[in-house]
């Protein structure tokens, strides 16, 4: 079925789109211009006025300076830096931080059931206390 041009919902989301492919589309009509051999006089006009303001490097420059350059020998251990290696802690029971909240990874519909389970849990306690007294 075809999506409805009344649904508020899709026509958000297909405005999104719009802007979205918009730009990736400019970009790849961008890049096809300057690829074109027709073109070839403008790109090199738009080029001398880029390196009038700009500092332009050239390939050949680029690979000059890598064979000048020989590549620095192996980081050894104590070159490398020890990075922290980020981990959330969370209590396995309750799957919950330090904070309360809950891991990305659990669906909603575990975090659901889990808290039914818990109310029920406390409901059937809070009435054998009750029938004790």
């Amino acid at each position: 079925m075809a999506k409805s041009i009344r649904s508020k919902w899709r026509r958000k989301c297909r405005a999104v789109k719009r802007v979205r492919y918009g730009e990736k589309e400019l970009e790849r009509l961008k890049k096809t211009l300057t690829n074109d051999p027709l073109n070839k006089v403008k790109t090199e006009a738009v080029m001398s006025e880029i390196q009038e303001v700009a500092n332009v490097i050239t390939i050949e420059d680029i690979e000059a300076e890598t064979v000048a350059t020989p590549a620095p020998a192996a980081a050894g251990p104590s070159d490398v830096m020890d990075m922290e290696e980020i981990r959330k802690e969370f209590n396995p029971r309750t799957l919950r931080d330090k904070h309360g909240a809950y891991p990305v990874w659990v669906h909603p519909r575990k975090l659901k059931s889990t808290k039914k389970n818990k109310k029920n849990n406390k409901n059937k306690k809070k009435l054998k206390r009750n029938n004790k007294k």
